[in-house]
């Protein structure tokens, strides 16, 4: 796995980008970052939830869960870059459902919540930049309820031997503009999620070949 960036360069990078954020990872993505967030969340979110979205940036897959959760949800946006959420917080007052909604910054290695305490919990391309992506998972399945879903998107390797050699050549290049990688490279945390207990009911590939994405839900099954 490629080094990841300092968390403090990390923050710097997701502040300076806030305002074209959405754009810039579409771009990149051809669009499959919106159509894996989706597909997340109508997997997991129902009336009544309350749902944390970890690592919401702009909130983009905040909004959509918003449109599942009445009546009586909510949810928690949570993020380490402070500018992404101000944007989020702008676009939730536009829609008019920043009442239903809570925003928290902070580090994904040590969430600020209770063990149990939330029906959902989302995290759309978010574990990638972490040094500790799997520690991150683990935060997030401490925080679901027993019989909770965890819903995760995150850069994967391509499937084909030679499409994972050409884009490690391209990422060489990349990795140099981090104003452009955002620090995201692939990751693996399903494995440890398994170990811990968590029961996969959805696991889907989608996106780019030279830049797939690994969609996949499970259900904690324990108290942990």
């Amino acid at each position: 796995m490629r080094r990841a960036l300092d968390i403090q360069h990390l923050k710097h990078i997701y502040d300076h980008i806030a305002g074209h954020y959405d754009l810039q990872h579409a771009f990149f993505t051809a669009g499959s970052d919106h159509r894996g967030r989706k597909i997340i969340v109508d997997q997991t979110v129902k009336p009544g939830d309350h749902v944390l979205d970890c690592g919401a940036g702009t909130g983009s897959t905040a909004f959509l869960a918003s449109k599942k959760i009445a009546p009586g949800g909510r949810v928690t946006l949570f993020d380490l870059s402070g500018g992404l959420l101000n944007v989020a917080k702008k676009k939730a007052e536009k829609a008019g459902i920043n009442a239903i909604m809570d925003f928290q910054t902070g580090d994904m290695h040590a969430l600020p919540f209770s063990d149990n305490q939330f029906d959902v919990v989302l995290s759309t391309y978010s574990l990638c930049p972490l040094y500790d992506p799997t520690h991150g998972a683990m935060e997030i399945y401490r925080v679901v309820k027993p019989g909770g879903l965890i819903g995760i998107c995150h850069s994967t390797e391509p499937a084909s031997k030679f499409t994972a050699w050409l884009a490690q050549k391209i990422e060489n290049v990349v990795w140099l503009l981090p104003y452009i990688s955002l620090g995201c490279r692939s990751v693996s945390v399903l494995p440890a999620l398994e170990q811990a207990g968590a029961q996969v009911v959805f696991k889907k590939r989608i996106g780019v070949p030279l830049w797939p994405f690994l969609l996949f839900v499970v259900k904690k099954t324990d108290n942990r």
